[in-house]
């Protein structure tokens, strides 16, 4: 029976094979590091696949341990998964992306040149592996500037500054540390601060043809001593003035970055002179936004994904068609307020007697640590909002906003701490 090969089933990609074994395609796992990073242990469901590979560092070895479940196709999870992924597809010649343009698929600076290489209007940008160099160009550009590792995900060391001293305390802060992806920071990656709104843009591709399967518009709020933190998100129609600009520069973005096949996740800032590429993933998009999709659309991401892997001439028969909003979705990021253990959440409840409450992803449970949210990775809950009618759903996020102080947490301070 021929199979689907998932390297780093974690996170949201932990959906993907109930999805293609509900086609009745069975899916191998191959785990690209010999022990699960902690932040995706709880994550990875073993009883969903029929064989688990560990690659320990020879591609060769992992090639020829895969070959022998005969997949048709192969798909990275998460980030990290990338080049292994990209590796293994090109070795045993199935419909992936190749290796050509992996580190441009992975390094967030590469990445924005490749684009711009291609005729993309993007970001400018500079990497520095000490501080006189990005001194000099931020001498030169002046502003706010924003400061990231070159590989990571989500908003893991993202610093924003507005003069030379924060330059300076964002270089000290990351260079030589290690990412959210365990890869240290031997250089800086510093970009000019891209003024608009920001939007997620989510695609499943076969063969170089590419379907949008859903659209984001990002809120951010100023909480915890973080300016630009993600408070969530809105599903946008598929058409419009601003998506159409946002889609046709997703399209290049995948094309110049040799996105052929399978699932992406770009986010972008439209600027008052046109869309501007923040970063692309070759994978699904984290977060379970497929959840909320599913239920606004009809189907999600992952979905089209299974599609494009195990039915590609029905993708490609349906990949130009637009998405239609069934109801209308919103995602809330809850923000804690402080470090602790969580006790329990009193207001609870209350969130989910809300009209449109449809689902809450637990990052936090009661009887666990809990951090001060400040970024992607602290924060405790995920909600997600659905209704037929898009002014039940923006009441209810502003509810839960509101609901989403005082009171919402109970959590017991470390011993000393009097706050």
């Amino acid at each position: 029976m021929s199979t689907v090969v998932i390297v780093d089933a974690y996170a949201s990609a932990r959906c993907l094979a109930p999805l293609f074994r509900a086609r009745g395609v069975p899916c191998v796992h191959v785990q690209s590091t010999p022990e699960i990073p902690e932040a995706y242990a709880a994550s990875y469901r073993p009883a969903d696949f029929s064989a688990h590979i560990v690659h320990r560092g020879d591609v060769s070895d992992t090639v020829a341990a895969v070959a022998e479940h005969a997949p048709v196709a192969l798909l990275a999870g998460v980030e990290r998964a990338v080049l292994l992924a990209d590796a293994i597809g090109e070795k045993l010649g199935l419909p992936a992306n190749g290796t050509l343009l992996s580190r441009a698929r992975r390094d967030k600076y590469l990445m924005i040149e490749t684009v711009r290489a291609a005729g993309v209007p993007a970001v400018d940008q500079t990497l520095a592996r000490d501080l006189d160099t990005l001194l000099d160009w931020y001498a030169r550009t002046g502003g706010r500037a924003v400061l990231k590792p070159v590989s990571s995900a989500g908003s893991d060391g993202i610093h924003f500054c507005n003069d030379a001293d924060q330059v300076r305390a964002a270089y000290h802060a990351l260079i030589g540390t290690d990412s959210a992806l365990g890869q240290r920071n031997h250089d800086v990656l510093a970009q000019e601060y891209l003024v608009g709104s920001e939007y997620i843009v989510n695609t499943v591709s076969r063969d170089g043809r590419h379907h949008v399967c859903d659209l984001w518009k990002m809120h951010h709020l100023g909480a915890n001593g973080v300016q630009d933190l993600p408070a969530g998100a809105e599903l946008l129609p598929s058409r419009g003035p601003e998506q159409d600009l946002l889609v046709e520069h997703t399209l290049r973005v995948l094309d110049a970055l040799g996105i052929r096949n399978g699932p992406a996740h770009t986010e972008l800032k439209l600027t008052p002179h046109g869309p501007r590429l923040v970063e692309t993933g070759a994978r699904v998009c984290g977060a379970d936004v497929h959840v909320p999709t599913a239920a606004a659309l009809g189907e999600s991401q992952l979905d089209w994904t299974v599609d494009a892997c195990v039915d590609p001439e029905r993708f490609l028969a349906r990949c130009a068609t637009d998405y239609e909003v069934i109801r209308h979705a919103r995602i809330v990021n809850m923000v804690s307020p402080a470090a602790g253990t969580l006790t329990g959440y009193p207001k609870l409840p209350e969130l989910r007697s809300l009209e449109s409450f449809h689902d809450v992803l637990y990052r936090v449970r009661p009887g666990a640590a809990i951090s001060r949210s400040v970024d992607d990775w602290t924060f405790p809950l995920r909600v997600y909002l659905l209704h037929e009618t898009a002014s039940t759903v923006a009441r209810d996020a502003l509810t839960t906003r509101y609901l989403d102080g005082q009171g919402f947490y109970d959590i017991r301070l470390p011993e000393g701490d009097v706050r």
